[in-house]
């Protein structure tokens, strides 16, 4: 029964995809990718309708039938991952972009440091609040589960810089739902159980649909989508490893960050054997 919200939010995506790109189409809500496209932005919107449309069927089938349906870290990782969903629209609607010297739309404001000097200039920007709330939704949620202080902070820490980085990773067609894909097979094949899954499946199904659009070029996740998947990134980390494993997670995503500060994420994959294959795999030729 535990993946009944699952498959219902995935059914809800698959029947909702075609109208939701065409509400974006139409109402202007387009943004050019890296080879010039005019696509559908922000697809991760789908996967807000899908999951609030979801939780209330099934909290009300639990709480009057009595049939249990949310494993008990499904509340806290909603908490979450709607928190991140409303953040991203913010960075979406009313963060600045500029056009890239191959005509796709690229942030005015990009990566940590850059956020960081809007900020002392006495600009608002969207992604320093982002990051802000994102800090802050951590600590709420993982405040939620059975923790000692130190797991507190150490999974909020891995919340929240999961969902920055894939947010960095989000520069290419299906990387973010690939590398969200990898960790997730990885996490459940390495403690052999499906219990985080399940947690997150008000929102995995939706993302598997938005996934797959923006791997096949029919729609840009946005910052919506980008930070969704972080934020089930970050809670599959978390409900599904103990502290040490949470702690080489953490040095893994503190890693790619900072080398994102300085160099090219999408450079290094295009230059490494294996990973270069990988990430074009699935993309319109």
């Amino acid at each position: 029964m535990h993946a009944l919200p699952l498959l219902v939010a995935f059914l809800a995506a698959v029947a909702l995809a075609p109208a939701t790109l065409r509400l974006l189409r139409d109402g202007g809500h387009v943004r050019v990718n890296y080879r010039g496209r005019e696509l559908p932005c922000p697809d991760g919107v789908l996967v807000l309708v899908c999951a609030a449309g979801t939780l209330a069927p099934v909290l009300l089938l639990q709480r009057l039938a009595g049939v249990s349906l949310l494993h008990a870290g499904a509340l806290p990782a909603a908490l979450y991952a709607f928190g991140v969903l409303g953040l991203g629209l913010l960075d979406d609607s009313l963060g600045s972009t500029r056009r890239g010297p191959g005509g796709e739309e690229v942030r005015e404001v990009r990566g940590m440091r850059g956020h960081l000097a809007a900020v002392r200039r006495g600009e608002l920007s969207t992604g320093a609040a982002k990051m802000v709330g994102c800090a802050g939704l951590a600590l709420l949620a993982t405040g939620a589960l059975p923790l000692d202080d130190r797991r507190w902070l150490l999974a909020a820490a891995v919340l929240v810089l999961a969902t920055h980085v894939f947010n960095l990773l989000d520069l290419r067609p299906g990387r973010a739902p690939k590398a969200l894909a990898l960790l997730g097979t990885g996490v459940s094949a390495g403690t052999l159980q499906l219990r985080p899954l399940l947690s997150l499946g008000l929102f995995a199904g939706p993302a598997l649909v938005a996934g797959a659009h923006d791997l096949r070029e029919r729609a840009l996740l946005g910052d919506t989508g980008a930070s969704l998947l972080g934020a089930l990134a970050g809670l599959w980390l978390v409900l599904g490893l103990g502290a040490a494993g949470q702690a080489i997670a953490l040095g893994v995503l503190i890693s790619i960050a900072l080398y994102a500060e300085f160099r090219s994420l999408s450079e290094l994959i295009e230059r490494t054997p294996g990973l270069r294959e990988l990430d074009s795999l699935g993309r319109p030729s």
